[in-house]
């Protein structure tokens, strides 16, 4: 079931008004509301933006069913967490799912949006900690720490991962 809303300038109820991407804003709604209640970083940083576009690529692709498994919150949590695992494959998985819908037929507004987080993700670079430069280099004060540029997803799908742990 697809859940999209339209409304006509006639009052028509939705024939012919613009679809309001309802799957993309609830599955944002979700990350932002993990990453909140994990309270890791201010809403205001990058890194939490990161954090909310690789939540909500998740729990947007992880439905295969177009029905807002994210109403499901409690039963999804697992499944969100395995998939953001530091030792899977996400961004193959991200790619793979978007081809996916996008195979399914016409482009829609949900997957419009989808596709511009993903290329935020992939193509924004934010200046982290480089942890693998330097052995114990996590105990450093932050000034010392040696830093790399790395795209956004690679800091924003830990910071959801831990997010789902701590909700």
């Amino acid at each position: 079931m697809r859940y999209e809303s339209g409304t006509g300038t006639d009052g028509s109820g939705g024939t012919g008004g613009t679809a309001v991407p309802m799957a993309w804003f609830y599955a944002e709604y979700i990350a932002e509301e993990l990453l909140r209640t994990g309270d890791l970083m201010p809403p205001t940083t990058f890194e939490f933006r990161a954090g909310r576009e690789a939540l909500a690529l998740t729990v947007f692709l992880a439905d295969t069913e177009d029905a807002l498994s994210g109403i499901r919150v409690v039963t999804e949590l697992e499944t969100w967490l395995a998939l953001t695992a530091y030792d899977q494959p996400w961004q193959e998985w991200v790619a793979g799912r978007l081809a996916e819908r996008a195979a399914r037929g016409t482009e829609d507004a949900d997957l419009r949006l989808a596709r511009a987080a993903w290329r935020w993700l992939e193509e924004t670079e934010l200046l982290a900690p480089d942890l693998d430069a330097v052995p114990g280099a996590a105990a450093l004060p932050d000034a010392e720490q040696p830093q790399v540029w790395t795209p956004a997803w690679r800091l924003g799908l830990p910071l959801g991962h831990l997010a789902i742990h701590l909700f």
